[in-house]
């Protein structure tokens, strides 16, 4: 069972996908082995909690939802990956450079001291589902890159109060990420169920975790105990200023807070959503002034959730910081009037998200791009070892404008650059 102090109340909706500091009790059978968990620490200055938004009421500590969620069932069936994206600029020629890393755990009760892969063809025939740690890191822009090294689940620790996780001897916690991957041409070649390029990567970056998204009672703890949704989603991150370097195949990148761009969130559940809809901006100027607009960011993610086995119609959440000042347009919040339009597009050269929505007090208009030779196609395999989403595109370099109106008046236009959007369907 799991306990968590504070607010009961429960919205009858969700949220879907790319936190409180109470102990789980595992529910995990004994011939199920759960990575072992570090150590238990307190919350210390060092590890800052992110501002919530304003509607307190609808969230608990942001910690608790960035913690490690693969108890009970879920050990046997499920993932749980922390996402980071920012922005870092080459050490010589000052050159920008979008990246992402990602820490992510997959169904590691059934694992043991060696990864399992569910795309390797022996255990396809066999029907044998994957475990393993996985450390996900690239690049996008000019030959856009992804690398995946895996772990075995026994060389995997996480904690189910905070954010503290390790995978192999790569780090991760509220404020602090550390780590590497390398992957040889002869490797992917050789490994196609490795679903990775080549090319190695480092990392060493402190996190300042400015604002965080709450999606809601759908990701509280009844609702992540009765696994009640596919796919669950979190934003620890919305505006997260990254410092520290990475180096990339030989070449340096200096990350600076003020020009990071940074994103942290974090998903988990069952299987994925389709279509996969993810779009992210932290970097915004006044399109009026060209003031640059601190404490403004952008997130949007959605699909089709997925409610104790039922889909339900396509929907969004959408969330919009005005200078600190948060403009949501959530569907599970009925009572706001909510409503929403969209379509995502795979064109020629860009993808394109257009998005529309409005509630009882405000509307917002969404029109942002990204060029397609400057993304990937993620590889993610699910829980039972299946592929579904082959054309997911991943990128980091999109750009567009946002309108915010009350009611029909406009508040304003701003326009955005350097964010990750993120668009999939099958």
């Amino acid at each position: 069972m799991m306990t968590t102090p504070g607010c009961v109340l429960m919205d009858p909706f969700w949220c879907i996908s790319r936190s409180a500091h109470a102990p789980v009790r595992s529910c995990v059978p004994p011939d199920f082995r759960l990575a072992p968990r570090l150590q238990a620490a307190q919350p210390t200055n060092s590890d800052p909690v992110p501002r919530p938004h304003r509607d307190c009421a609808c969230m608990l500590s942001v910690a608790d939802r960035n913690a490690y969620m693969l108890t009970g069932p879920l050990a046997a069936r499920g993932y749980d990956w922390w996402w980071h994206s920012l922005t870092g600029y080459d050490a010589v020629t000052n050159e920008p450079r979008g990246f992402f890393i990602e820490y992510f755990s997959i169904n590691p009760g059934l694992g043991g001291s060696t990864p399992i892969l569910g795309q390797l063809p022996s255990n396809r025939e066999a029907g044998i589902r994957p475990s393993y740690g996985m450390l996900n890191a690239g690049c996008w822009g000019p030959e856009p890159t992804q690398l995946h090294n895996y772990v075995a689940s026994d060389d995997c620790a996480f904690d189910t109060r905070h954010l503290d996780v390790r995978i192999g001897d790569a780090t991760v916690t509220e404020s602090h990420l550390a780590g590497s991957v390398s992957v040889s041409a002869d490797e992917a070649a050789s490994h196609p169920e490795w679903m990775s390029d080549h090319g190695s990567m480092s990392w060493d970056l402190t996190a300042n975790k400015q604002l965080s998204y709450s999606v809601g009672y759908g990701a509280d703890a009844l609702f992540r105990t009765t696994r009640a949704f596919q796919m669950f989603w979190h934003v620890a991150g919305i505006k997260t200023e990254y410092s520290g370097q990475i180096d990339f195949n030989g070449r340096r990148f200096i990350v600076e807070p003020e020009t990071s761009s940074g994103y942290q969130d974090k998903n988990w559940g069952q299987d994925y959503t389709n279509p996969w809809v993810w779009l992210n901006c932290a970097q915004f100027v006044d399109a009026a002034s060209g003031e640059a607009l601190p404490l403004t960011c952008l997130d949007v993610g959605g699909g089709t959730p997925v409610l104790f086995g039922r889909r339900l119609s396509s929907k969004l959440l959408i969330a919009f910081f005005l200078r600190g000042e948060l403009f949501e347009f959530n569907f599970s919040k009925f009572w706001t009037g909510s409503r929403q339009s969209f379509e995502c597009t795979v064109e020629p050269d860009k993808v394109r998200w257009r998005i529309s929505a409005k509630t009882f007090t405000h509307r917002i208009e969404i029109d942002f791009w990204c060029p397609t030779e400057e993304m990937l196609l993620m590889n993610y395999e699910n829980p039972d070892g299946v592929k579904n989403h082959h054309s997911l595109w991943n990128g980091g370099t999109a750009r567009g404008t946002v309108r915010l109106f009350q009611r029909d008046r406009l508040v304003g236009e701003f326009l955005g650059s350097h964010g990750g959007g993120e668009y999939g369907a099958y």
